[in-house]
């Protein structure tokens, strides 16, 4: 057999594999993942030393394969000898490396009784203030937050939950999802997110497949909201509420340019999925696929638009205001008519520089309209 046969063979196991995965038989999908890894072994064996990058390409798969299958052993070993070969491009022997950390911290869980859903998500920024291992620390602790934030809108999603609009996760949800951080690669500055899976499935009935996925729903609704596919978003989140709400949260993950200037979100175990980019320009086409869905009532539309810049200082948005400080101003600035603005939304932002478009009145009241950070 030549390397495309094998290949080809690797192909149609994997995409059996994740079929088993949506129909919630984790077992089957296991055998299929292992399956796939054996044949994607061999096809390694047909391959010039010369053809780098698809020697590279190869053997991540097949490490990755293996680790899918949880054959922990021949993923760390394929690992290890491709590593030790010296003939792999830098973003092979990279990607290995993060495999074999996943590997690692696997073991570790398993030892402590601790299972994680399928999936590891890194993010990374670069650019700007951020240096190779290092960045301000308000600015990743509100990433980390905005990321923990737009996994817990994902579950209550996959798992059919009402939309909140107030508070914070069901506490429920909040103990059996844990998300957890995890130390990458030093490049930019890069943190790892997986979220851990319930100890106690009987609270969640019918529950198990959406929640194995819930990091694969994770990427397709940033992928969509970063390419601006409005209609694709559309056909993932159907709910309109949930729908805005990703939009907002995702904005708010995207750089203006002031801090930093690209924020990249990837898997680190599947190599077939592209990273999510974002940059300042990717706000601004988010802004302007947030105000496409805004419609305004006819007496708002006589009302004046600004946008007001400062430092997010008091909410109370039981009593639907929230109130900001401006370098010019004496007296913090009272915004009224919060009422579509999300807790976990405007959270991350308390004490941090924010943008506010607003409605001034006759009487000189402003009203809300929206609200995103400004680092």
């Amino acid at each position: 057999m030549s390397w495309l046969e094998n290949h080809s063979d690797s192909e149609k196991f994997a995409s059996l594999a994740d079929s088993a995965l949506k129909n919630g038989n984790i077992n089957e999908a296991e055998k299929m993942f292992k399956q796939a890894a054996e044949s994607e072994e061999k096809s390694l064996s047909f391959i010039d030393l010369s053809k780098k990058r698809t020697l590279g390409i190869t053997a991540v798969s097949t490490a990755a394969l293996y680790f899918k299958g949880k054959d922990f052993v021949k993923a760390e070993h394929i690992a290890h000898n491709w590593l030790a070969c010296g003939e792999l491009p830098e973003f092979a022997a990279i990607q290995l490396q993060t495999i074999l950390q996943t590997i690692w911290n696997e073991r570790t869980f398993r030892k402590a009784g601790v299972e994680f859903t399928k999936g590891t998500v890194l993010v990374s920024v670069s650019g700007g203030m951020i240096v190779p291992g290092g960045a301000p620390l308000d600015l990743i602790h509100r990433k980390v937050d905005e990321v923990k934030n737009l996994f817990y809108r994902t579950i209550e999603m996959q798992l059919n939950r009402p939309f909140r609009r107030r508070g914070a996760p069901a506490g429920e949800i909040q103990e059996q999802f844990r998300p957890w951080l995890f130390q990458a690669e030093p490049g930019s500055y890069q943190f790892a997110v997986r979220v851990q899976k319930p100890a106690q499935l009987p609270l969640f009935p019918n529950g198990a497949p959406e929640i194995e996925e819930v990091t694969g729903k994770f990427f397709e609704i940033l992928e969509a909201a970063a390419k601006k596919s409005h209609e694709d978003l559309i056909n993932i989140v159907p709910d309109k509420e949930y729908r805005e709400s990703f939009l907002k949260l995702t904005r708010n993950l995207a750089p203006t340019g002031k801090s930093f200037e690209t924020l990249e979100i990837k898997s680190a175990t599947d190599i077939e999925t592209l990273p999510i980019t974002f940059k300042p320009e990717s706000r601004k086409a988010l802004n302007k696929s947030l105000r496409t869905t805004k419609k305004k009532s006819e007496g708002d539309s006589k009302l004046e638009e600004k946008q007001l810049s400062g430092v997010l200082r008091a909410l109370h948005l039981d009593k639907d205001w929230i109130e900001i400080n401006i370098p010019e101003e004496t007296e913090a600035i009272r915004i009224y008519q919060t009422g579509d603005v999300i807790d976990d939304i405007v959270g991350p932002m308390v004490n941090q520089c924010v943008l506010v478009d607003v409605l001034l009145t006759v009487d000189g009241k402003y009203l809300f309209q929206d609200i995103q950070s400004d680092e």
